[in-house]
């Protein structure tokens, strides 16, 4: 169990996988920059949680839902939350937004399965799938809470927490994703690195002295 000052936030994971020096920037320097990318994610986050109740053939969707884990020392919230009617239950059936395409690493579906583990331990219930809605091929996919996922979804909270409780900020490494990126001009990848390579040059040439 973490204590209350010790919780990190759901999206704090993706951006662990995603790039550990962005996952520094906003969750231990609390640096954050918008750009057309995040503006647009956070748009459709907005219109995702602007309906906070309906019920139709036998699903009941809940918006903007408030997650939490004791156990995992996670909060955050859903992007939405189907109930989907099973004789006389209601099974949750989380969905999470994302505005562009699915990415090449697991960073999406590892966010969606430990919204997953949060609502098992708020419900009390078993939860074997969920869906990523993604903006540019605007369809689902479909997401199955397996072994390995919930495995690989647990290493990375213990790791995360390990992460910004140490408290330290990774040096840059450009990378072709660099640019998608909004804390870009703060991080600045390209120039630090180039800053880098010539503090090992001068390092290198006292050696040689």
């Amino acid at each position: 169990m973490y204590s209350d000052d010790d919780f990190i936030q759901l999206s704090a994971l993706q951006h662990f996988i995603f790039c550990r020096r962005q996952c520094a920037l906003i969750h231990i320097e609390q640096v954050w920059v918008e750009n057309l990318f995040t503006a647009e994610g956070r748009v459709m986050h907005e219109k995702a949680h602007e309906e906070r109740f309906q019920e139709s053939k036998g699903v009941r969707v809940e918006r903007g839902v408030a997650l939490c884990s004791k156990r995992l020392g996670l909060n955050g919230k859903a992007d939405v939350v189907e109930f989907h009617r099973q004789g006389k239950d209601w099974l949750a059936f989380p969905v999470e937004y994302k505005r562009g395409k699915p990415k090449n690493d697991d960073c999406d579906m590892v966010q969606l399965c430990a919204q997953c583990l949060c609502l098992e331990e708020m419900l009390g219930a078993c939860i074997p799938e969920g869906a990523i809605f993604y903006g540019k091929p605007r369809r689902r996919l479909p997401v199955m809470f397996d072994d390995e996922l919930r495995r690989k979804t647990e290493d990375t909270v213990r790791q995360a927490h390990a992460f910004i409780s140490a408290g330290i900020t990774p040096k840059p490494e450009y990378m072709k994703k660099c640019e998608s990126c909004s804390l870009m001009g703060i991080c600045m990848p390209r120039s630090m690195e180039h800053s880098l390579s010539v503090d090992k040059y001068f390092k290198e040439a006292l050696k040689e002295e």
